[in-house]
């Protein structure tokens, strides 16, 4: 049985809300700083990768 791969999101701003986007089965809704040296942050909940803009195609 293979996993799927975590999803990535690309967004324009350095802190972002993660609730799963699963409706009821999603997770606490949790805010993200993305921190500007490294570019991106992944939920703890979902491990979905959050990519500013900036470093799309950089991570």
């Amino acid at each position: 049985m293979t996993s799927q791969a975590p999803e990535t999101r690309i967004v324009n701003t350095w802190r972002v809300a993660c609730d799963g986007s699963e409706g009821a089965l999603g997770h606490p809704r949790v805010w993200l700083q993305i921190p500007q040296d490294k570019g991106w942050v992944e939920c703890g909940y979902c491990d979905c990768r959050f990519i500013h803009q900036d470093f799309e195609g950089k991570v």
